[in-house]
């Protein structure tokens, strides 16, 4: 993470200064030319809303037309066999299919609506950056190699900051997985601690006069120690 963090700084350098470099070479185009680089910028903007606008209305399209056909199919069935009964197994199942008509037309409908709309702001945006394309046509070719630059470096800079972002979330991961480990650790080890300090107490012994004791007083005094012994 250190290492990513420390390219990428690098390369917002260089960029910086190589950016700033052509900047005093090429001069008052490139502000010049700014508007219609942004208008460029908010065409390819929109048209990728649109491209994300259009599929998404073909996938509509696609759900409602599959939807009707199960109804259509299931009518069919039903109407062929003339054997078979109109059970609520069967009205179950149509009214599941025409539920997911209703909401596939709901779909539908708003799909194309937000189509509609984007292709209009799609249509706008590239009206407006052709106009600034004939306003600016002299400043835009002088200051190309500026903003192709940039746009280089933006790309390079994304890509590396997804890096770091990514190796973050797993650093974060790692020390979660890590503190969680610990305290596994830490658990064990109070469990090894508790059972050596059982094993070091050992089974605890019968007291004095307890029962279970086999030896009567009788035994004690039938065995008489020879005076040798006891001087000993």
């Amino acid at each position: 993470l250190k290492d990513a963090r420390q390219k990428f700084r690098a390369v917002l350098v260089e960029a910086t200064v190589k950016l700033d470099e052509l900047v005093k070479k090429i001069g008052k185009a490139v502000e010049d030319s700014k508007p219609y680089w942004e208008a460029r910028r908010v065409a390819r903007q929109a048209q990728l809303e649109a491209q994300r606008a259009t599929q998404d209305f073909q996938r509509a399209t696609e759900v409602l037309r599959a939807a009707k056909e199960t109804i259509s199919l299931a009518e069919q069935r039903l109407l062929e066999d003339d054997k078979r009964q109109f059970d609520s197994a069967w009205q179950e199942m149509l009214n599941h299919a025409t539920q997911r008509v209703m909401e596939a037309e709901q779909t539908k409908t708003r799909s194309e609506l937000v189509h509609k709309e984007t292709a209009a702001k799609y249509n706008a945006a590239m009206g407006r950056m052709k106009q600034l394309e004939k306003k600016l046509k002299r400043a835009i070719n002088k200051s190309k190699p500026y903003f192709e630059l940039k746009a280089k470096y933006y790309v390079q800079l994304e890509q590396l900051k997804k890096t770091v972002d990514d190796l973050q979330a797993k650093l974060a991961l790692a020390k979660g997985e890590y503190k969680t480990a610990l305290k596994n650790l830490e658990m064990i080890s109070d469990e090894i601690h508790e059972r050596r300090r059982s094993t070091a107490m050992g089974p605890r012994g019968c007291g004095v006069g307890a029962e279970g004791s086999n030896t009567s007083v009788e035994d004690l005094s039938a065995t008489k120690p020879e005076s040798d012994t006891i001087s000993s």
